[in-house]
């Protein structure tokens, strides 16, 4: 099932010169965010030169599929149908370190230290997260790496919360949702909550920039990161690393960075890994 839906999403094929059809496609899985706009054409055009690196690196024929339904890419990262993976969504990423099917090759630079704001109106007395007991609070789709932070803010703060729609209930939070990381501040302007949660720093920007405040920060987390398949081989596992973190200064590197709208990326930390494995209840 995951094969065809990926078929259905081919947008690219990349062949290093060097590639040989008896070494069989590697497969390279994108998944952006769900709680942004963006479609599918402007994935695809972003990507191309990211696949043709990989192939480069590897010799293989690469073949770039879009899964942009998380539970698509739970399903093929399950069966490692994914040779390599480029996954904004860090909760999903991180499990399947946890479980030893995948590890991390790469980390996206200025994305290693995402964090989500909780936004309220200036006139809101809110000084603490234990202020919000009895509260509304909106937050983006409930499976976004946004949701699962909030999710961990809570809970380590020991603060119960009630998810869907309805009247909060004292000594909790209730916690809904809406699709985009943009829509959050209408909750807010129209009383609908009394605290959106936004990890988009352009949304943060805009809401202060009106007069808006931020109650307070979540801890960081590394998202968009670059996964292998653990049933690579760990010299193929290395040269895409190394292929990777070198783009920047490699010839042709700073085009392909441009083309796919990021500033490089670089080796990921494993400490930092593994405390957010545990913070995010993985």
């Amino acid at each position: 099932m995951i094969r065809r839906l990926a078929a259905a999403l081919l947008f690219t094929t990349a062949l290093a010169g060097t590639a040989s059809a008896q070494q069989g496609d590697l497969v390279f899985a994108v998944t952006e965010g769900v709680t942004y706009q963006a479609t599918p054409k402007e994935i695809r055009d972003k990507f191309a030169p990211i696949a043709q690196v990989i192939a480069t690196a590897t010799g293989r024929r690469v073949r770039t599929v879009l899964v942009p339904a998380y539970n698509d890419l739970r399903a093929g990262l399950l069966t490692q149908e994914f040779d390599v993976a480029f996954v904004h969504p860090a909760h999903v990423s991180m499990a399947e370190i946890k479980a030893g099917r995948y590890k991390a090759v790469a980390w996206t630079t200025g994305y290693t230290e995402y964090t989500a704001s909780m936004l309220m109106t200036a006139g809101q007395p809110y000084k603490a997260m234990a202020d919000l007991k009895g509260r509304t609070v909106v937050m983006p789709d409930p499976d976004s790496i946004t949701a699962w932070m909030v999710r961990a803010m809570f809970r380590t703060e020991k603060i119960p919360v009630v998810e869907g729609r309805g009247d909060p209930v004292l000594d909790t939070v209730r916690i809904i949702t809406t699709r985009y990381q943009d829509a959050v501040p209408f909750y807010l302007e129209n009383n609908f909550a009394q605290v959106a949660i936004t990890a988009a720093n352009s949304v943060v920007k805009g809401w202060t920039e009106k007069g808006g405040k931020v109650l307070l920060k979540s801890r960081p987390v590394p998202i968009k990161q670059f996964i292998v398949s653990t049933a690579m081989p760990a010299a193929e596992q290395q040269r895409i690393r190394d292929a990777l973190i070198g783009l920047r200064e490699a010839k042709g590197g700073s085009a392909a960075l441009e083309t796919v709208g990021y500033k490089g990326f670089v080796p990921p930390n494993h400490e930092v890994e593994n405390a957010v494995i545990a913070w995010l209840g993985l």
